[in-house]
């Protein structure tokens, strides 16, 4: 009798183990990455758009070579990924990324990221408690905070004033906005949602589409033609820059646009717009000295959570920005959430089923209706009675 071999049993490692996507922007890696790969990134302070962007993409984990909560203030990112159940291992260093390749295998087990059983770097795993504390510590320093946002502003104002009184340097564009309601999509919280509910009103009113940045891409996205992107073209895909759309590149204060070769590569004619400020501050002073009666700004970033949650100090340049426009802008943040309808679809379906049958039912008793029956069913026995001849 045969004995049967035990086939070797596969030891299995420990943790979480998936493809390594590697890039120091999250921006930039969100766009090429795939669910169940480990993206990792070199972030300081996660914000929510960003911790957002990898939860969408389905992430099996993030490590970060910076902290993910520096204590500068209480950034959101790093609980919205550890609600998603999405591991972060933090603060592992810059070596990892002359340690991990871009595509390779590599698994996540507590606080250190390996590759099979090497170790490729330690850090800090993050948990409930750990970004507690942290959130805590945050809260404590953001009165620093407040007056560097406010010395910063202060900054802004002096160097752009000529920009913010009078529109001196806002270049000329072609694309006709005098007197039309303009729709400005920065791809920031809850665009999607906000740009679903808005879909009549786009529909009825027929704005000018500026999408700034990843902008243009979720207007795309949302099945719309930007007319306008404007940016510094970091986190614009090349497909909504060769959609036909006018370009405007948002330069550095000094002239410089490293986004400028980038379109110009693509073939793209592009208009130069130096200036300190945000791009979504660009895109509105645009629109504002271009003669638009109304804009609508969908994901751009409105209060201060939300400036210092994008750890920029340009930010600033906003607040500023939002009083030059003044009455014009509508902030459509939210409002998706603010009205809901309490008619669920299937509810529309079946009114429109029951309509439908009481019309036939009305048409079937009438005299005109019975002749159209009485036709129906002689067609339909001629129609039988062929079919059987051919058998």
């Amino acid at each position: 009798m045969m004995k049967l071999r035990r086939r070797p049993q596969v030891e299995v490692l420990p943790g979480t183990i998936g493809t390594a996507r590697l890039d120091r922007r999250t921006k930039r890696l969100t766009p090429r990455i795939k669910p169940g790969e480990i993206a990792i990134i070199d972030h300081v302070d996660i914000d929510r758009v960003s911790a957002d962007a990898l939860v969408s993409c389905k992430v099996a984990a993030v490590v970060n070579a910076a902290p993910s909560t520096s204590g500068r203030y209480p950034n959101l990112g790093p609980e919205i990924l550890l609600a998603a159940g999405i591991p972060l291992l933090d603060a592992v260093g810059d070596t990892v990324f002359g340690e991990v390749g871009d595509g390779d295998e590599v698994r996540l087990h507590g606080d250190t990221l390996y590759a099979g059983e090497r170790v490729l770097a330690v850090g800090t795993e993050q948990d409930a408690e750990t970004i507690t504390a942290s959130m805590a510590e945050a809260r404590a320093g953001l009165a620093a905070q407040l007056e560097a946002f406010a010395a910063n502003t202060m900054e802004y104002l002096l160097k752009e004033r000529d920009l913010l009184l009078d529109g001196v340097g806002v270049p000329e564009i072609t694309t006709p906005i005098e007197g039309r309601h303009v729709l400005l999509v920065v791809r920031g919280y809850d665009y999607r949602e906000d740009l679903r509910v808005l879909r009549p009103y786009i529909r009825e009113y027929r704005p000018i589409l500026i999408g700034v940045d990843g902008g243009a891409d979720a207007l795309l996205e949302a099945g719309y033609s930007p007319d306008l992107i404007v940016g510094d073209m970091d986190s614009v895909s090349d497909e909504a820059l060769r959609d036909g759309a006018e370009v405007v590149v948002h330069a550095y204060a000094d002239g410089y646009a490293p986004g400028l070769q980038r379109v110009q590569e693509l073939g793209v004619h592009a208009t130069v717009f130096p200036a300190a400020g945000t791009s979504e501050d660009v895109a509105m002073l645009l629109a504002d000295e271009a003669g638009a009666s109304l804009i609508v700004a969908v994901g751009t970033h409105a209060t201060l959570v939300e400036f210092l949650d994008k750890g920029r100090q340009g930010m600033a340049s906003t607040f500023l920005t939002r009083l030059r426009v003044g009455g014009k802008l509508v902030d459509a943040k939210g409002v998706s959430r603010l009205y809901r309808s309490r008619i669920s679809n299937w509810s529309l379906v079946a009114l429109v089923l029951a309509t439908l049958v009481t019309m036939a039912a009305a048409v079937y008793v009438s005299s005109v209706g019975q002749a159209y029956g009485d036709l129906i069913v002689d067609v339909w026995a001629d129609l039988v009675f062929w079919v059987q001849g051919l058998f």
